[in-house]
Parts: structure tokens; C-alpha cells; sequence
């Protein structure tokens, strides 16, 4: 760190920007696609998409594009006005997926406190408000979303945790059949989960619980936050497996680094929430609105998807040949560029000597080495993240040695 430009702005986070981030070793000034490049000029192989949201990589034309041209005309009106953006990207999203609605909030955290409202609010006059959520989920950082995650560690320090929610073990319908009470207004899962280590749902399971929240008269919600916007292949998440959800949240990719989120829900949720039971004053701004359509366009026009579907075979292939070549990974799984590599430690030693290597990663559930790279990575950039995810683990074996 011995770049001036780095270590002043690192002196800068220390004083001034609360810690509640690791002391980052690393100052991005610059990306293009699926490259990046620090203060002191390395190029790095980004596999992490800024946590699965540059689905179209960095500083993609369209994008710029779009930004320049919304910023020139009208960033923010609010929604007690009309903006001519926000309803015609909700036209995009419902005529790509469900018959439904929109609502429009600028995260994921605020995505799924907009599913967990939808579901306290239909069922408040039936007497239901518990949400079924599953271990090893992550819904978000707000008190209700912590609440709905099934990961204690990310609760600790915040207790008492807001009431009304039960867990199970994912992928298993008899513990969700067993939790069930007069009182369940939801069951809210990830079709497959990220923070929990890239663990994707049984398809027959998310079909027999489709028909059994059908019988039972319980809400079905998808948080594909991180596994929706083509990131499994498909726009949308449930459409991989063929499910539809009552209602679902997203954000992360759906504008490319603009913060946006969104929850749909069915046509028959439409009148649960009605004005003054929920809103956001950033939800659907024209800005993030016109650039959240442009990425859209751009992932069925360039046929991202199944670009996606492509890359993402190859990169578990090929991981699963790595895995017969090195004993510390224990299996691969995942769906489209969602993928993971499951190790025998703790995925930080071998994120670092990809760092060194030029590779952008992350972790997932401790042991799970995570890839989510941009919808548009190519075979050679997938030809040289195994070659360097190779590298890595003979040098971490040998250290182990």
C-alpha cells in the first residue's frame, strides 16, 4: 500500500466512515466489463460483480448511456407525483414475468420489510401474521429483515428480535407442514440461497409447497435479491424452476449500481397495500427507473441470458474438475453464474491469494467459495478464473502441507 492516492483514502474511511466494513486493502479507481483496476494500476478479473449487482459489468455503454441522458432531464419528483420512467419499467418487469404490481423501494433490506409488510397486512383481518423463514437465509440488515434471517451470527447485538417468525430447515416440506398454524401469513425463502452458500431450492420441493400454501391459504414469497435478474438464466428466479411466488422482492443487479429495489406481487395482492400503509421517498425515482429499464433491455436484447446459462455450466464443469484434482473442495453447486465451490476451511485464505492473482471473489457461508460474475462474462475470462482458482488452491494446499 504504498500508493499515496491509497493510503490517503484509507486514512480517510479510518476517521471518518464507520467501521462496520472489514479495514478494506484495496482502492478501485477504475472497471470496464469484467475488469477492474486499483490505485496503483493492477488489473483484476471481477468475479464478484460488487456482490452479484454489475450484471452488465463496469461502466457498460447502455448504462452510461441511460444515466447521462435521465440525469440531463429529471432525477427526483417523488412519488406524490407521476414520472413517465417508473411505470413503464413496472410494464418491462410484469409483462417479463407474473400478471401483478409493482412497488418500488431502493434495496433489498427495504424489498423484503415491502414482502413481510404485504403478508402482516393480508392477513391482519384473518388473524395470520407469522412468516415461516428458513435457517441459513439472509433477508437484509433492518430489524424486521434480521428478524426473517436465519442466520443468528447477523442477529446477535440486536435482540430482541422482532416477533412473528418461525425456522426450518430449507428444502424440507414436512418441517414447514409441522411449523404451520392458524396464525402463518407467509413462507419466505431464497430459491437459492447466497449468503447461506449458494444452495439451491429441489425444484419438487418448491412445487409441492407452491400447492401446499395453495390449500392451506399462505402466502409463497421469493426473495431473489441476489438470484433474480437473470443471475440463474432466467429474469427472474422462479422462472428456473417453473414456481410461481405470490409476490417477490429484488434489487441488487436490477439497476446495475444504481441503488433500486422492488417487490411484485400477484394481481390479487394488488389493493393490500392502499396509500398511507406504505411508501418510500426514493422508490422508483425517473433516474433509477429509466436506468433499471435500460438494463432490462439490454439482458434480452444482447441475449445475456443465456449467455448466463452457458458460462455458468462451464464454470461448474470445470469446477468440478478442479475438485477431483484438489481434495480441499468438497463439491460445486449452484444454478447459472451463481456459483460455488465448496471448501474444507473457511473461504478467506484462498479469496486472498486470488486477490494477489489478479481475481475478485467472494465467501459464502464461511467455507463456500462464491462466483457471481456480469451476465456478459466471456469463455476466456471463465478460461482464466479456473486457471487462477487453480493456482490458488495448489498454493493453499501447500501451505496446509
Amino acid at each position: 500500500m504504498e500508493n499515496t492516492a491509497t493510503m490517503e483514502t484509507l486514512a480517510l474511511y479510518d476517521k471518518y466512515v464507520m467501521h462496520t466494513y472489514p479495514r478494506a486493502d484495496i482502492l478501485f479507481v477504475r472497471g470496464e466489463g469484467t475488469k477492474l483496476w486499483d490505485a496503483e494500476g493492477n488489473e483484476y478479473l471481477d468475479l464478484a460483480s460488487g456482490i452479484a449487482v454489475c450484471s452488465l459489468g463496469h461502466a457498460h455503454p447502455a448504462i452510461t448511456a441511460a444515466i447521462r441522458e435521465q440525469s440531463e432531464k429529471l432525477l427526483h419528483v417523488s412519488n406524490l407525483y407521476m414520472n413517465e420512467q417508473q411505470p413503464r419499467l413496472a410494464q418491462k418487469l410484469i409483462e417479463n414475468g407474473f400478471d401483478g404490481v409493482c412497488f418500488f423501494c431502493n434495496s433489498g433490506a427495504e424489498a423484503n420489510e415491502a414482502l413481510i409488510k404485504l403478508a402482516r397486512k393480508w392477513g391482519s383481518e384473518k388473524g395470520k401474521f407469522e412468516i415461516i423463514a428458513m435457517n441459513d437465509s439472509f433477508h437484509g440488515r433492518t430489524l424486521a429483515t434480521l428478524a426473517a434471517t436465519g442466520r443468528s451470527k447477523y442477529r446477535k447485538g440486536f435482540q430482541p428480535d422482532m416477533p412473528g417468525f418461525k425456522f426450518v430447515d430449507f428444502n424440507d416440506l414436512e418441517a414447514i407442514k409441522a411449523a404451520v398454524t392458524d396464525q402463518t401469513a407467509a413462507v419466505l425463502l431464497e430459491p437459492v440461497q447466497g449468503e447461506g452458500g449458494i444452495i439451491p431450492a429441489d425444484l419438487e420441493y418448491l412445487k409441492a409447497l407452491r400447492a401446499f400454501c395453495d390449500e392451506k391459504d399462505i402466502l409463497l414469497l421469493f426473495d431473489e435479491v441476489q438470484c433474480g435478474m437473470g443471475r440463474l438464466g432466467t429474469l427472474f428466479a422462479w422462472q428456473s424452476f417453473g414456481v410461481q411466488p405470490d409476490a417477490l422482492s429484488m434489487a441488487k443487479a436490477l439497476a446495475n449500481g444504481v441503488p433500486m429495489g422492488a417487490m411484485i406481487c400477484q394481481r390479487k395482492l394488488q389493493d393490500v397495500l392502499t396509500p398511507g400503509t406504505h411508501a418510500s421517498t426514493f422508490g422508483g425515482t425517473p433516474f433509477a427507473s429509466a436506468v433499471a429499464a435500460t438494463v432490462i433491455d439490454t439482458i434480452l436484447k444482447d441475449n445475456l441470458l443465456e449467455n448466463c446459462r452457458v458460462q455458468g455450466d462451464f464454470l461448474r464443469e470445470g469446477l468440478q474438475k478442479l475438485a477431483e484434482k484438489h481434495p480441499m473442495v468438497k463439491g460445486v453447486r449452484g444454478k447459472g453464474l451463481m456459483v460455488g465451490a465448496i471448501l474444507d476451511e473457511p473461504a478467506g485464505p484462498v479469496l486472498a491469494i486470488l486477490r494477489s492473482k489478479g481475481v475478485i471473489a467472494l465467501s459464502a457461508g464461511e467455507t463456500v467459495l462464491r462466483l457471481v460474475p456480469a451476465l456478459t462474462i466471456s469463455r476466456e475470462d471463465c478460461e482464466k478464473a479456473l486457471a487462477l482458482i487453480d493456482e490458488a488452491l495448489t498454493v493453499r494446499e501447500a501451505e496446509r502441507a
